[in-house]
């Protein structure tokens, strides 16, 4: 299931607004910029804002989501993005909307100003469904359901397929020799386009000097050219890097080809490739390819539910497949793709599956499932005898010590406060602690007094963390009765170096008279009572 929050942007949001997205999409030249929609139809932007490729309708950034009332309601389906960026999708009635930047007409709307609110793209699409879009840098293409293709925008390498390199303003239908053919997939490179047909041939048009096109040759095409190493094969899959393309076929073999300056065709080696080559030959049947037009990364998923990841990789070049802990190919991009952008629109199913570990989580404090309970100044603490015999040998060693028939329902506790007897038993149900470090100061004592070492070191965690003169000497008091040496180094340190803020302090005096002792003598050894 994709995970949202790997993308670092998605952090911006609360746990309440994540949980309610269905489809999202990362895109930008820094991956500074997500759209999502809601379960309830809504759509959201946030981000930079850069070229007006959110959409609201002015060239504010913002880091809390903004709705975009023209696109709620109508169910996205395909969704894709430029370098400008320009922003291109489809509705599941076929409808194709379009905004962001636009100095080379890549919105489809016969001008070069910008687009500051999504717009319907009508020329020569009003009549179609639209069931597929995608974007290069700076051009769009559009596949209609009834396997006509459409494309406009930049088109200094032909990519827009019309013969020409002239710029191409509004949608016009690629014709040549997809005129009678029915196209069922497409990719776009940075400036280079491809297709699939229902016949499983693919065509590739546009930009190819690095041989992105396959066609054994690295010549720029005006049209579409049928990719012939490929003659025999059903395609039914094909994606491109900036300037690499992979594809897949009906029996699960995946071949690749163009720029490899990153070992992005995952080869072995660095040599760009004008033809497609068989990769991952002895791998198991791969089911799903990823590639994004503003990255060098690659990625794969097997039938067996591996996923593998090549290329540009956090900087590094990965010149053969490498095999992840990932679950999806979405989570390459996340993790390792330079921007961290989505390679295509992601679809969230949230399920109602708990782990392991949320349902400890969950159920801590529960009165409905709970067999025990403790008091503490008067107030309840609902928990699970079996939960505290397997995380605690206190507990353990204590149920140990009743026949079931004795065992009390309710344990009184007095020697340790509410607060800090709840994060204790909270603690065996998360394996964390929230807590200030003037009541980790009890934590740590009950760690200490229960031999839970762990405990005792996230104590002394929090409580590092939290020093500051009012508490100092507390602090160093704690740890000197709780025999914690390594906090009491810490806090004496801390002490001398605010020597003469903390003497000032009323817990400085007030310190045990031994202890008082001990510390100046230690502090005068340092010498740090010279004056």
């Amino acid at each position: 299931m994709v995970d949202v929050g790997k993308w670092p942007i998605f952090t911006l949001l609360s746990a309440q607004e994540t949980a309610s997205i269905r489809k999202a999409c990362v895109f930008g030249s820094s991956a500074n910029e997500a759209i999502y929609v809601t379960d309830n139809d809504e759509v959201f932007v946030f981000g930079l804002n850069y070229s007006n490729c959110l959409g609201t309708g002015d060239n504010q950034s913002t880091l809390v989501p903004k709705k975009l009332e023209a696109l709620c309601g109508k169910k996205i389906k395909s969704l894709s993005y430029g370098s400008g960026p320009h922003v291109l999708l489809s509705t599941e009635d076929g409808v194709v909307y379009a905004w962001g930047h636009n100095g080379y007409s890549q919105l489809g709307n016969g001008t070069t100003n910008q687009g500051i609110a999504p717009v319907q793209v009508s020329t020569n699409l009003l009549i179609k469904q639209v069931v597929e879009v995608a974007c290069g840098s700076h051009h769009s293409m559009a596949l209609a359901a009834d396997g006509e293709l459409f494309a406009w925008g930049f088109n200094n390498c032909g990519q827009v397929g019309s013969g020409s390199t002239a710029n191409q303003p509004t949608p016009r239908k690629v014709t040549n020799c997809l005129h009678t053919k029915r196209v069922v997939s497409i990719a776009c490179g940075q400036t280079s386009s491809m297709a699939v047909l229902d016949s499983g041939e693919v065509y590739g048009w546009g930009y190819n000097g690095n041989g992105q096109l396959g066609l054994g040759n690295n010549g720029n095409q005006l049209t579409p050219v049928r990719v012939a190493a490929l003659h025999g094969m059903c395609v039914n899959q094909i994606v491109c890097g900036y300037a690499h393309t992979l594809a897949l076929t009906d029996e699960g073999l995946l071949y690749a080809w163009g720029a490899n300056t990153y070992g992005q065709l995952g080869t072995g080696s660095k040599n760009n490739l004008l033809s497609p080559a068989h990769i991952m030959v002895e791998k198991e049947r791969v089911v799903e390819i990823a590639a994004c037009h503003s990255s060098h990364t690659s990625a794969a998923k097997t039938q067996g539910g591996h996923v593998y990841m090549w290329g540009q990789c956090r900087g590094q070049s990965v010149v053969l497949p490498h095999l992840t802990h990932f679950s999806c190919t979405d989570d390459v991009f996340a993790c390792f793709a330079t921007p961290a952008v989505c390679w295509r629109l992601l679809s969230v199913e949230h399920e109602d599956f708990l782990t392991v570990a949320d349902s400890l989580k969950k159920e801590f404090d529960s009165p409905e499932t709970a067999d025990l309970k403790f008091r503490i100044d008067g107030k309840y603490i609902h928990v699970h005898k079996a939960v505290l015999k397997i995380r605690c040998e206190h507990f353990r060693s204590m149920f140990q010590s009743y026949w079931n028939e004795d065992m009390k329902e309710v344990i009184e506790i007095d020697q340790f406060s509410y607060p800090v007897y709840r994060a204790f038993l909270q603690y065996l149900y998360t394996d964390t602690v929230d807590l200030p470090p003037e009541d980790a100061i009890g934590l740590l004592d009950l760690a200490t007094s229960y031999c839970e070492n762990r405990l005792k070191r996230l104590c002394q965690h929090i409580i590092k963390r939290g020093i500051t003169v009012e508490n100092a000497f507390s602090l160093f008091s704690a740890a000197v009765r709780y025999d914690a040496e390594d906090l009491e180094e810490f806090c004496f340190k801390f002490c001398i170096n605010h020597l003469t803020e903390v003497t000032q302090t009323a817990a400085f005096w007030q310190m045990d008279g031994p202890l008082l002792k001990e510390f100046i003598a230690k502090a005068s050894k340092c010498g740090a009572f010279k004056n």
